[in-house]
């Protein structure tokens, strides 16, 4: 089993912005020291909890501070850009990272991200197909383009000049693109069988229950079916909230406690996603009246927290429960606590992981 790292980010809106971008890189640039195989970042416009508004300018930023680590888009929400534009600027990031880009997609999921752009009441599935479609089309095609939509037009017929190469959006570094991957947030997600379906990759949500993830590998299974590949458990990567530490009294008062920035983060999510009427994302059953999802509830069954020994049996368990799957993805959580979020992330790869992944080989026959 591997392990990346996935941040949206969220802080507290009090924080101090430049502390808390500061601390988003430093988080991202340890991770790469500690041999984490990819780092996602996520992006949103209109909230002060989530405060990177671009994803790809921000991974910019990591481009000379990190070497090994594969960096990835969390994601770009595609309904609220241009194709033209999302083309453009991967193709460049791809050519900074001399194909180190992991491009994460999704049609976006904050309200009012949606009200900004104007497309709280429109169809967001299908521009965000069309957009990437569209991006594809420029990725594989040559200039001059004539690509018509519904949503968008993308033309240079009228002012091509090739000669001095006007007219030509640039290439990726990966060809024919970098890797596609898209988020699963719900249950069942019919977007993961239309995703494995087009060669793409899931990543199952941190906020969604086990039973949930597990609903995840079915729908994956069938999109690789309808594509006549086969379904690799190396490719789905799950995300998880995990907070390590040598003191099991700290690690469940910090993971878990009432001033523990676990518990902020899902007081915010639940609180939006209340909202936004998806508390089913928090319930063992559909059936489940709203009033039986508790932050107490949602912090206990989705936080893992305790000792390396611990963490370690708590990661097997949810692989015991959800099937196999090749990335854990540690969900980035705010340093209310610098040293003891570092030290977190240090434990779980120099401790945590070789103890899961002893167990798991010892799972597996010995070669013939």
């Amino acid at each position: 089993m591997e392990l990346g790292f996935f941040t949206m980010p969220l802080h507290p809106p009090g924080r101090n912005y430049i502390e808390t971008l500061k601390e988003d890189r430093e988080a991202i640039i340890m991770a790469d020291r500690l041999g984490f195989s990819e780092a996602y970042v996520g992006e949103h416009t209109t909230d002060l909890a989530e405060t990177i508004p671009s994803c790809l300018m921000f991974l910019s930023s990591l481009v000379h501070a990190t070497c090994r680590v594969k960096l990835g888009t969390g994601t770009l929400n595609l309904p609220n850009g241009h194709p033209a534009a999302f083309a453009a600027n991967v193709a460049m990031l791809d050519n900074m990272l001399e194909g180190r880009l992991i491009v994460g997609i999704s049609p976006g999921g904050l309200p009012s991200d949606m009200e900004a752009f104007e497309n709280l009441d429109r169809d967001r599935k299908a521009m965000f197909l069309e957009c990437i479609n569209t991006m594809i089309a420029i990725w594989t095609g040559d200039a001059p383009y004539n690509i018509k939509g519904q949503f968008w037009n993308v033309s240079t017929e009228r002012t091509l000049i090739p000669e001095i190469g006007q007219g030509t959006i640039l290439k990726p570094y990966q060809r024919p693109h970098p890797p596609i991957v898209i988020t699963a947030v719900e249950p069942f997600s019919a977007g993961v069988t239309a995703a494995a379906a087009r060669g793409w990759e899931p990543i199952s949500a941190n906020f969604l229950l086990p039973r949930w993830v597990k609903s995840h590998w079915d729908k994956y299974t069938a999109g690789c079916a309808q594509a006549g590949r086969r379904a690799d458990p190396a490719n789905w990567r799950v995300a998880k909230s995990i907070f390590v530490c040598e003191d099991g009294k700290v690690a469940q008062a910090y993971g878990k406690g009432e001033n523990s920035p676990y518990r902020f983060y899902y007081k915010q999510l639940l609180h939006k996603l209340r909202k936004a009427g998806r508390t089913n994302l928090f319930k063992e059953s559909k059936d489940a009246p709203d009033e039986s999802v508790t932050l107490d509830g949602v912090v206990d069954r989705l936080v893992m927290a305790g000792t390396p020994e611990e963490v370690a049996e708590q990661i097997l368990a949810l692989r015991a429960e959800t099937g196999d799957f090749g990335t854990l993805l540690y969900a980035g959580t705010d340093w209310a606590d610098p040293a003891l979020g570092k030290r977190s992330m240090e434990l779980l790869a120099e401790k945590v992981m070789p103890m899961v992944n002893r167990a798991i080989a010892a799972e597996q026959p010995l070669a013939a």
